[in-house]
């Protein structure tokens, strides 16, 4: 029992300080140029693609669990936290190579656009904790733990990666060749 508590203690230890240098990290490479690097522009639809892959895999996840296949759902899940940091990287290397592109529609669109933008980036925030502590809940056989917060973690899960495709698919046509 002591040792368990000991692991928790760590996990959430750890989790604590990955929840928040990944977005303290990601913000500072943002700002970081990298000279003389042509544009990664064939990026954005790579990533976009990963984060529909995601959603796929989130779905197949749960679909899964409620067929009773433990191992399939493992996999899955850490099939869908690879793609998570796959498309971080990716999202990173390109905003390191490449300036913003900015949104160019009008009106409702444009108010459409910037509210699914600025849900996507706070979720996709505030989705690290609760991927990490989920799945450690899961490491450390802690089965009902880990089931009542998978039941808030998998919607704002699957709305961050299904989000990550409407924005690439709103911006697209405003990237510059």
């Amino acid at each position: 029992m002591e040792d368990q508590l000991n692991k928790e203690k760590r996990f959430n230890t750890l989790i604590t300080i990955v929840s928040i240098a990944i977005p303290v990290v990601v913000a500072i490479l943002f700002g970081i140029k990298i000279p003389g690097v042509a544009p990664l522009s064939i990026l954005p639809p790579v990533y976009a693609t990963i984060n529909g892959l995601t959603a796929v895999v989130l779905v197949l996840a749960v679909l899964a669990i409620k067929n009773g296949q433990r191992q399939r759902h493992q996999y899955l899940m850490t099939t869908a936290i690879v793609f998570s940091l796959l498309f971080l990287v990716m999202y990173v290397a390109y905003h390191m190579t490449s300036d913003s592109t900015p949104y160019g529609g009008e009106g409702v669109m444009r108010t459409l656009y910037f509210f699914i933008l600025i849900t996507h980036i706070v979720l996709s925030i505030a989705i690290i904790p609760l991927v990490l502590k989920t799945y450690a809940k899961a490491y450390l056989k802690q089965f009902e733990a880990h089931k009542k917060l998978a039941r808030i973690t998998f919607p704002i899960w699957l709305y961050v990666a299904v989000t990550g495709v409407v924005v690439y698919l709103m911006i697209a046509p405003y990237y510059v060749s």
